[in-house]
């Protein structure tokens, strides 16, 4: 039977990557994250200290070396041979990396590359324009949402947890401007795929959400 391509969208704090990793596990299926490939280079350019320089950055996103290596349902992101899984996950790399992806060099770079990953199928690829414009003929597109508050809540456990001190408000402020950006951005926004199904988190489970997505993909297997 063929395996899929599974293309999963939406916005900040929505719960994708878990969503998704917890999916390509039970299918056995690759997990890619783009979202990680974005952070990755924002990492970069923290590091090179040209975050106002675009063409800098886009130069940067053209010589990175970017390898996730997904193993048992956890992805170690390396950057030009660097294990940067924990370091692009600070608030720092947050605060810019939605403004370093809307560059269009950079996202020409990475759909090179995401297209590569997908192959031959048997990927679940989560990000913000994958069902629109990476993997526009995905055999499954889901687009996950929740609302505002519950995402700010969601990442603000996730930085505590890991030792940062965050303020929740400014969290719920971050994330609508990242919403503002991502959708309004002129190359690939963030928007629903006219056929993608739309599956709101705000109070699901994560095994809740697995197992739509789950039922979703069976239900295509016997399609294509």
């Amino acid at each position: 039977m063929k395996k899929l391509i599974i293309a999963i969208d939406g916005p900040a704090g929505a719960g994708k990557s878990t969503v998704a990793q917890i999916l390509a596990r039970h299918l056995h299926y690759n997990y890619i994250d783009t979202g990680a490939m974005y952070r990755g280079i924002a990492w970069k350019t923290i590091k090179s200290d040209v975050l106002n320089d675009a063409l800098a950055i886009g130069n940067i996103a053209q010589d990175i070396n970017i390898r996730l290596h997904y193993v048992d349902g956890k992805t170690t992101v390396f950057v030009d041979g660097c294990d940067v899984t924990a370091e692009i996950r600070t608030p720092e790399v947050s605060r810019v990396v939605s403004e370093i992806a809307q560059i269009k060099s950079v996202r020409d770079a990475m759909l090179k590359l995401q297209r590569e990953m997908a192959g031959c199928g048997g990927v679940v690829m989560d990000g913000r324009d994958i069902g629109t414009h990476v993997l526009p003929n995905a055999d499954v597109k889901i687009f996950l949402t929740a609302s505002i508050k519950e995402r700010a809540e969601r990442r603000w456990r996730e930085l505590t947890e890991k030792g940062f001190k965050v303020n929740l408000e400014e969290l719920e402020q971050e994330i609508m401007a990242r919403d503002k950006n991502d959708s309004e951005r002129e190359f690939a926004p963030l928007i629903q795929a006219s056929d993608a199904v739309l599956i709101d988190t705000t109070t699901l489970s994560i095994q809740e959400a697995v197992a739509a997505i789950t039922k979703l993909c069976e239900e295509r297997k016997g399609l294509v």
